[in-house]
């Protein structure tokens, strides 16, 4: 069963720090683009970043740009993004995605994407 589990998602204050984990199961992720999305209350889901099968091609929304960084071990079957500075309106339910592909590229293109995590909530408050 192909799945993929988020991580590292919770609270913490603005300016402040977190890392999330994309971990792949019973698949690896080695073919497959990795798009980082995110859903606030009442808004529709974006997309935050996303890196390519070897890592060599990411790409972030100009809301995180400078802030954000996208990496992935393929070795451990995991992708990250480190969350700094962050800011209230980061609050979000954070989910990653996949796509299979030989070339190196990614999009931030919900449509794009065939599985789906189950999300992890990021909350930024004082």
């Amino acid at each position: 069963q192909l799945q993929l589990v988020e991580s590292g998602g919770g609270l913490v204050q603005p300016g402040g720090s977190l890392r999330l984990s994309c971990t792949a199961s019973g698949f690896t992720l080695d073919y497959y683009a990795i798009g980082w999305f995110r859903q606030a209350p009442g808004k529709e889901r974006e997309g935050v970043s996303c890196i390519s099968n070897s890592g060599g091609s990411t790409g972030y929304a100009d809301s995180v740009k400078g802030r954000f960084t996208v990496s992935r071990d393929n070795a451990k079957n995991t992708v990250y993004l480190q969350m700094n500075s962050l800011k209230p309106e980061d609050t979000a339910v954070y989910y990653c995605a996949a796509f299979v592909t030989l070339q190196a590229l990614c999009f931030m293109i919900p449509d794009e994407y065939d599985y789906w995590g189950q999300g992890t909530q990021v909350t930024v408050s004082s």
